[in-house]
């Protein structure tokens, strides 16, 4: 936000402003446009536009809070309105100077959205911008917060901040810009303010610390400026609480103790018991910080921040620099790094994650976090999701092994040198014919063929809509399936669905069926599609059928029937129509010209 300012005003208060203590976040507030910290485009932008004369006449900061807005709202106030002239780098010993750096000008208008939004406060500055200023340039109003003015409030500024009077210049705060309606956004130049770089935050810490004539460890300061989120004024209002504990010198033991972390130390213990696979260990160590009274949601959050330092090394082969790590612990970071797959790192990080919500909403937090340590601690005996589609999609069972690197299944390992080996991924040109699509053969081996007839037509024909993949078997199951000649299937569509019949019946699509039909059958058969030119009228609709019925018939699929079985899983809920398979469209009349095969 802010490097310490050292004009006189600041470095020597008056004696009158010695009797109160004033905040640190305030007097080391930035006063220079070269004094902002983080926001180095924000103030190079306004310094070229009053140096150019090209200062508009509604800006709009936005970003996090602590990060310098109505700091620079207060610097470009100044700028326009000294006494010693427009300047990019006001002379801050001027009465005007001083008046708006303290927010008691008259002429500068600090306001609050929050609690001046209604249209009532907004008509009342509609009605004074028509006066001029009493001794500066510029009336400048600062409207803090800005999101939270009402509808109408935004509306009736709308004539007023398009058209103000030449006098007249508006700068908007806010921290949530979505908020805000484009009316207001299209009327303003808009600046985004971003969170400040952790490191450049501890270097500003330093000289408040050096401006305080205290001493703090560089440990210390380094926890704060990670715990401050971005935010230049946290970090300084949480200085000045430590200074105010720690002694005559900060040190990293009372940062912890005041905030309720864990140190560095502990965090790193329990993150090698975890990769290690020792739950037990684990679980102790989690055990002996609630004993010692810390906070387990902030340990939570350390763990979090320790998995994604061990993510980014494991994208980045190790050389990832900027890591939220202690520095004598980021050698073993690395080979811990180095050790684990992406995948299970980045499940690591979904379970802590998806614990840290549950954590808000549980009176119960010890347990939730225990069980977040145990299943990380079990992360190598998880099933790989491209593994149990291997074994769900097989007309035979395959048998399912854990994600340990040393007993990865031979179809799901990929050819050496490709460096997402050890990811446990497999690219497409590496999967058997058909592996894309959900079809996996076991190696060396061919499916029994089948023998196509009109009892087993629909559970073939389910085979066929796995193997030639979700988008195109969809297309597939709009039309009805019947048996039309010898070796011969046609497929008929609705006329409402002449989109679908249309794209099924493109030569690659078609030849493409015609193959898994051979695969399957061991036979040749031809496929034909036709698109009905009226839906016929239905005498009755068939009666509802029952839950029960419903259950019956979804489980007759063979890939749900797979899943139920080997998963030991159960339906829950089922969707309107789901389970009802389509009825086995009776054989198209012959056509004139056709060959009927005689029934025995």
């Amino acid at each position: 936000m802010a490097k310490k300012q050292t004009s006189p005003a600041a470095a020597t208060p008056p004696p009158e402003a010695r009797s109160e203590y004033t905040v640190v976040a305030r007097r080391y507030r930035p006063q220079q446009f070269a004094d902002l910290i983080g926001q180095e485009s924000v103030a190079q932008a306004l310094t070229n536009a009053i140096q150019s004369g090209r200062v508009a006449h509604a800006y709009l900061f936005t970003g996090a809070r602590g990060v310098g807005k109505t700091s620079t709202a207060r610097i470009l106030a100044k700028a326009l309105n000294c006494v010693k002239g427009s300047s990019t780098t006001p002379c801050d010993q001027c009465d005007m100077c001083r008046a708006i750096a303290a927010g008691e000008d008259v002429d500068v208008l600090e306001i609050d959205g929050a609690s001046n939004r209604g249209i009532d406060e907004v008509r009342a500055i509609r009605n004074s911008v028509a006066t001029r200023p009493q001794r500066a340039r510029y009336k400048i109003y600062i409207i803090d917060e800005v999101h939270m003015l009402t509808a109408p409030a935004f509306n009736a500024l709308l004539k007023t901040l398009e058209e103000p009077p030449p006098h007249v210049k508006f700068i908007f705060a806010t921290t949530e810009v979505q908020k805000i309606p484009i009316t207001i956004l299209s009327r303003c130049q808009r600046f985004d303010f971003g969170g400040i770089n952790a490191s450049r935050i501890l270097q500003q810490l330093k000289q408040v610390v050096a401006g305080e004539g205290m001493k703090a460890d560089e440990e210390a300061l380094r926890i704060i400026a990670r715990r401050a989120g971005g935010s230049m004024r946290d970090a300084q209002s949480l200085l000045e609480q430590l200074l105010s504990f720690g002694g005559d010198r900060l040190t990293a033991d009372a940062v912890h103790s005041v905030l309720g972390t864990a140190a560095d130390d502990r965090v790193v213990e329990i993150a090698s018991a975890i990769l290690n696979r020792d739950p037990n260990a684990a679980l102790a160590l989690v055990a002996r910080c609630a004993d010692e009274g810390l906070q387990l949601g902030e340990l939570l959050d350390q763990l979090i921040e320790y998995w994604r330092g061990l993510m980014l090394l494991n994208c980045s082969e190790g050389q990832f620099a900027d890591l939220n790590v202690a520095e004598h612990h980021q050698t073993a970071a690395r080979e811990q790094a180095g050790a684990q797959t992406l995948d299970s790192l980045l499940a690591g990080l979904d379970v802590l994650t998806t614990t840290k919500a549950r954590l808000r909403t549980s009176a119960h937090g010890q347990v939730l976090l225990e069980m977040a340590v145990v299943r990380l601690s079990r992360m190598d005996e998880l099933v790989p999701l491209a593994q149990l589609a291997l074994s769900v999609s097989q007309s035979s069972a395959v048998p399912m092994t854990t994600n340990r690197p040393t007993t990865s299944p031979a179809p799901l390992a990929r050819p050496s040198g490709d460096g997402s080996k050890k990811n446990g991924m497999t690219g497409l040109a590496d999967r058997p014919p058909g592996a894309a699509n959900g079809f996996h053969p076991l190696p060396g081996t061919a499916p029994d063929p089948l023998q196509i007839n009109d009892l087993n037509l629909v559970q073939i024909w389910d085979k066929v809509k796995i193997d030639v993949g979700v988008m195109f078997a969809g297309e597939l199951g709009k039309g009805g399936i019947a048996i039309a000649g010898p070796k011969t299937l046609v497929l008929r569509f609705p006329a409402q669905y002449n989109h679908a019949y249309e794209y099924c019946k493109d030569s690659a699509r078609v030849k493409h069926v015609e193959g898994v039909l051979k695969r399957l059958s061991g036979q040749d058969w031809a496929l034909r599609f036709e698109l009905e030119v009226g839906t016929p009228k239905r005498e009755s609709d068939p009666p509802p059928l029952s839950n029960r019925e419903r259950e019956r018939r979804a489980l007759e699929s063979p890939l749900l029937g797979r899943i139920v079985s080997q998963l030991e899983g159960r339906l829950l809920k089922m969707d309107e129509g789901f389970g009802e398979n389509p009825a086995v469209a009776a054989p198209p009349e012959p056509l004139e010209g056709d060959a009927v095969e005689p029934t025995a």
